[in-house]
C-alpha cells in the first residue's frame, strides 16, 4: 500500500548516529509511512549496516560519491512514494509524536505546503536548535530562537517563513509544483531556497511546536569546516540572486558589507559566529573561505538568472508582497553576526 509519509534521511559516514536516528523513527506513533535512507558514499560501514537490517520499511538507495544533502534528498524523494516527503537529518532523533503532528498540522488547511518542527540539541535539550528559519536581507537564512534556552517562549503554533531541513515535512503537491531541492547548492542554504519557492509559488509553513527533535549540530560537516562557512556564503548569493525581487537585489551588496564589519569585529574579538569560527579554526581559513565561496558564486550566476526566469513563471506573489514577507521574518544584522 502506498504510505501518506516518506521520510528520507541522507548520511555520509556517521553510521553510529545514523543508528540512533532510526532507533527514534521506530517508535513514532504514525507509522503510515516509509523510510528511505539515501548513502551519500559513506565508507564507515554504513551501507553494510543499512542492507543487514531487517525492518522492511528502510529502503535504501546508495550513490557512489557524497553528492551533498540536497542531491541525496532529490535521489531519496525520487523513489519515495509518499503523498507528504519528510527530511530527517542523520544526526537527529525525533520525539514519538514528531511525525504525527507534522501530518496532523499539515492536513490541516490545504494551503499548508511545509511544516517546520521544534529543533532542540541533542547535547543540551533545554537550549533551541531552531524554530522554524528568519532571514537577513542579503539572503543569509538564521534559525529562529537559535541558542535561546527552551522556556517555552516558541510553544506556540505560527506561520513562519520556512523550514529546515534537518526536520521538515513537506507536501509532495508543492514539490510536483516548484520542483526539488536544487542540486548547485549541494548542503546549507538548499532548504531556505526550497522553503522561499514555495512562499513564491502561494504556498505557507506552519510550525508545530509538539513536532520536537533533539539535533546533534553540524556533527558531519564539523562546527568550523572551511567548507561549511564556504558554503553558507556562496549560497546566500545563490538564494538572493534566484529569488529577491530587483529592487531588493540591488541592495543585498550594502547589506553584507554591513554584515561582514560585523564579522570582522567578532572574529577579531571572539564574539559570535566569526568569532567562534576564527577560535575553532582560525581567521586565515575564514577568509579564504570566504574569498574562494564569492569566486564560485559569480562563475555559477548565469546558472542562478536562468533559474530566476523559470521561477518567475511558477510565482503567485508579487514583489511587494515577497518583500513585505521577508520584512516580517527579518532578523537583524547584529543578531546574524555577533549573538550567542
Amino acid at each position: 500500500m502506498t504510505p501518506a509519509v516518506s521520510v528520507i534521511i541522507v548520511n555520509f559516514n556517521r553510521c553510529d548516529l545514523l543508528q540512533a536516528c532510526l532507533r527514534a523513527l521506530d517508535c513514532q506513533t504514525f507509522t503510515d509511512s516509509e523510510i528511505i535512507v539515501v548513502d551519500n558514499g559513506s565508507t564507515d560501514g554504513s551501507l553494510a549496516f543499512l542492507r543487514n537490517l531487517e525492518s522492511m520499511r528502510v529502503g535504501v538507495v546508495s550513490l557512489r560519491e557524497n553528492k551533498g544533502f540536497a542531491a541525496g534528498c532529490n535521489a531519496g524523494i525520487d523513489v519515495a512514494k509518499g503523498r507528504y516527503i519528510a527530511t530527517l537529518n542523520n544526526d537527529a532523533e525525533p520525539e514519538p509524536r514528531w511525525l504525527e503532528d507534522l501530518v496532523l498540522t499539515m492536513e490541516s488547511a490545504d494551503e499548508i505546503g511545509m511544516c517546520a518542527s521544534k529543533i532542540l540539541l541533542h547535547s543540551d535539550r533545554g537550549r533551541i536548535d531552531k524554530v522554524g528559519h528568519l532571514i537577513y536581507l542579503d539572503g543569509l537564512n538564521h534559525g529562529r530562537g537559535s541558542g535561546e534556552r527552551d522556556r517555552g517562549q516558541y510553544d506556540v503554533p505560527v506561520e513562519v517563513l520556512f523550514p529546515d531541513g534537518a526536520a521538515a515535512l513537506y507536501r509532495r503537491a508543492m514539490l510536483d509544483e516548484i520542483g526539488l531541492f536544487d542540486e548547485s547548492f549541494f548542503a546549507y542554504g538548499d532548504d531556505a531556497d526550497l522553503g522561499l519557492r514555495g512562499r513564491l509559488a502561494g504556498w505557507a509553513c506552519q510550525y508545530v511546536p509538539t513536532a520536537v527533535v533533539y539535533h546533534h549540530h553540524s556533527a558531519t560537516a564539523g562546527e568550523f569546516s572551511a567548507l561549511k562557512a564556504f558554503l553558507i556564503e556562496r549560497n546566500r548569493l545563490f538564494v538572493a540572486v534566484k529569488l529577491f525581487p530587483l529592487r531588493l537585489l540591488i541592495f543585498t551588496p550594502f547589506f553584507t558589507l554591513l554584515r561582514f564589519i560585523y564579522h570582522a569585529y567578532g572574529a577579531l574579538f571572539l564574539v559570535g559566529s566569526s568569532g567562534r569560527f576564527a577560535a575553532g579554526s582560525s581567521r586565515l581559513l575564514l577568509a579564504g573561505a570566504i574569498v574562494r565561496s564569492y569566486w564560485s558564486g559569480f562563475k555559477h550566476l548565469p546558472l542562478m538568472w536562468r533559474s530566476r526566469r523559470e521561477i518567475g513563471r511558477i510565482s503567485k506573489v508579487s514583489g511587494s508582497d515577497f518583500i513585505a514577507l521577508l520584512w516580517k521574518h527579518r532578523i537583524a544584522v547584529r543578531e546574524v553576526t555577533l549573538a550567542g
